[in-house]
């Protein structure tokens, strides 16, 4: 073997750390860096050119609802199952055809015609995206020896947070000097980064062998698929021509997750493992990741909708927004990490969720004032330094809460929950802030460009009703946190 150029991906149980060629090493990387940024890119692209989509196509608020749940759905749904899909039909070829599916998806995204082609488009999306995500980190353990994954692994998440930081610029900025349209243009980049990446994965992978006693829990996806699907159908209310069909959407996503637990209960290779809850930390650190993905994910859906449509910010502005975020979490994660391993990361948690729910109450209270640089960024800042608290000390409370050979499962479980919240809260909180906008007198859509009298109030009154709750869930995530996450013994 030592005379092959390239390096053979194997299954996990035969597979010898330091066997790879250290320029195929440097090849998977940034093909790992890549898919990683393309996926991440995606998600905050679309909140910075959501009013240029919607003004473009003509869509309602339902439809941008759905743009962006689209992909969350197939992608939150599908991940786990993924990850399985890799170790059994091989990590190099279903990574590298999830990139495939992924740009085909792009590409289709940046020529659609109308809002339901671009919903059908964004939901393929996701499914490419469903088998690169966790194929990109993966990729990185398995050709790297145990004494160089640290590093890799922290150049991939550096690339990442860089790449997540620069994507809301770049597209604010074409968006404003071109003009609308340009959100295709962000769409259609995804074609060459990702061509690029599949020759990266092929030529360094010459023999992808799976693990054919691994299984794939085909009918759990279908399950959880269903249930998302019927329970974002029901909040968005965009299948209830009554007041009724909610609740039956809501009865039929009830019956689809009844149905997938007691399937996870039984089924050998499960894509849930069910035990993992029976540890009060683990499902204290999963609801407290839940309900705080789902303040932070409904933020930066509502907040570029209403500085943009309603203030009159530009979109390259408006990206400002996202800045403290990423750069907090670049600069701060390791040594917030290195804390959570001395003093345990309950208390950093809570620390951490407080201070966001306090920045999401003072955007409630200051966003009639119309103040984006005085006073809504100052507030995301504080957010950012809220998140770089939790972010790292999270994934040891939900890695310490487990023994260590369900360390993957549990991670997988709770990268997932942070995107079911991002569902959740983007098809929820339509609803919150539709209500607030008409209660206020709007005079047409919340989030619409729209230069009719009382609109900007209106729009003010929506993005305050989505930040009060938003405020709430973020201190509900933090009580639950100081209870349930306790003590140094986590941080294993």
């Amino acid at each position: 073997m030592t005379g092959h150029t390239t390096p053979r991906i194997v299954a996990a149980s035969s597979f010898r750390p330091g066997f790879c060629p250290e320029n195929a090493r440097r090849r998977i990387l940034f093909a790992a860096i890549l898919a990683s940024a393309l996926g991440f890119i995606d998600g905050t692209v679309v909140s910075i050119a959501m009013p240029a989509m919607r003004s473009s196509l003509e869509a309602t608020l339902a439809e941008a609802q759905w743009i962006n749940n689209a992909y969350l759905l197939s992608l939150s749904a599908l991940m786990l199952v993924g990850g399985a899909a890799g170790d059994r039909f091989g990590l190099g070829r279903v990574f590298s055809i999830g990139i495939a599916v992924f740009i085909v998806a792009s590409l289709a995204s940046a020529l659609a015609p109308n809002a339901e082609t671009l919903i059908a488009a964004r939901a393929l999306k996701g499914i490419g995206a469903a088998a690169m995500i966790p194929g990109s980190l993966a990729l990185i353990y398995r050709t790297y020896p145990k004494d160089e994954r640290g590093r890799a692994i922290g150049l991939w998440a550096g690339a990442s947070a860089l790449t997540t930081a620069l994507g809301p610029i770049l597209g604010g900025a074409a968006i404003t000097l071109l003009g609308d349209e340009a959100w295709r243009w962000l769409f259609a980049i995804n074609l060459p980064l990702g061509l690029i990446a599949i020759w990266f994965v092929l030529s360094a992978v010459e023999d992808d062998r799976g693990d054919p006693s691994r299984g794939v829990d085909y009918l759990g996806a279908f399950l959880i698929s269903l249930c998302l699907g019927m329970a974002a159908y029901a909040l968005t209310g965009l299948g209830a021509e009554t007041g009724t069909g909610a609740y039956v959407f809501g009865f039929l996503a009830l019956m689809a997750l009844g149905g997938f637990i007691i399937w996870e209960a039984r089924v050998r290779d499960p894509m849930m493992p069910l035990s993992l809850f029976a540890s009060l930390r683990f499902t204290s650190a999963n609801l407290a990741t839940f309900l705080l993905y789902l303040s932070l994910s409904a933020v930066l859906f509502f907040l570029p909708m209403t500085v943009i449509a309603g203030w009159g910010i530009t979109e390259a502005e408006a990206s400002a927004a996202f800045l403290p975020l990423t750069g907090f979490i670049a600069l701060f994660s390791a040594r917030v990490g290195r804390a959570a391993d001395r003093i345990g990361p309950g208390i950093l948690i809570a620390m951490g969720t407080a201070i966001v729910a306090a920045a999401f109450a003072g955007m409630a209270l200051t966003a009639p004032m119309q103040a984006f640089w005085k006073a809504t960024l100052p507030l995301m800042c504080l957010m950012g330094a809220g998140m770089c608290l939790v972010v790292a000390p999270l994934s040891t409370a939900v890695m310490g809460a487990v023994p260590e050979e369900q360390a993957g499962a549990a991670s997988g479980i709770n990268n997932a929950v942070s995107r079911i919240a991002g569902l959740v809260a983007i098809a929820a909180m339509g609803a919150v802030a539709a209500s607030a906008y008409a209660s206020a007198g709007g005079p047409d859509s919340f989030g619409a460009p729209s230069d009719l009298q009382g609109h900007a109030d209106a729009m003010n009154a929506g993005f305050v009703a989505v930040a009060w709750v938003t405020a709430a869930l973020a201190a509900a995530a933090s009580l639950i946190s100081w209870i349930g996450i306790r003590g140094r013994d986590q941080a294993g």
